[in-house]
């Protein structure tokens, strides 16, 4: 009987760490859009471009650990440690993960594959689609058929086309 319920209760914990990290990967994805489309309205070359995505994914990243740190601080009286220390990384990788694509089309800019405002508007296009799958898959997840799940990534597409919109209706 106690194995089941610490069966359970790893299971749960399990569960709610991949909630938190697709939280943070959402979150990241979002923050990328407006990134992204505020430098294809601006002058910065693609160096300039790189290091601005790259440095905003690391910044995001270390807003999120040193959060987490200072809540765990004032909750359990003490830093997080092995297992929770490695459970915040995992969580908020994905705030590093999101400039993979964004870095990716910047660089395919810089070798002359495409200018850079096409290259940084495929970036933000790429994070708009992730966040219509996600939707979708959600949606799905959620059991109400395609045609809700379809209606479920749209929304968040919209969302994501929304923060590019207000980013550039902003003039940044």
């Amino acid at each position: 009987m106690a194995e089941q319920a610490r069966a359970e209760e790893a299971a749960e914990a399990e569960v709610g760490a991949l909630v938190d990290r697709l939280k943070e990967r959402i979150y990241a994805t979002i923050t990328m859009i407006a990134v992204v489309v505020g430098l294809s309205a601006g002058h910065a070359g693609p160096a300039g471009a790189a290091a601005t995505v790259l440095t905003t994914a690391l910044a995001l990243w270390l807003a999120a650990f040193a959060a987490d740190q200072q809540a765990h601080r004032t909750v359990h009286r003490g830093f997080a440690t092995g297992a929770e220390l490695r459970r915040m990384l995992y969580v908020s990788s994905p705030l590093l993960t999101c400039a993979v694509a964004p870095a990716v089309m910047i660089t395919l800019a810089a070798l002359g594959a495409m200018s850079l405002h096409t290259a940084l508007l495929t970036a933000a296009g790429l994070a708009i689609a992730s966040l219509f799958v996600w939707g979708f898959v959600g949606g799905l997840r959620m059991g109400g058929g395609r045609f809700l799940a379809l209606l479920a990534g749209l929304v968040d597409a919209v969302i994501g086309v929304a923060i590019a919109l207000v980013k550039v209706s902003a003039g940044h």
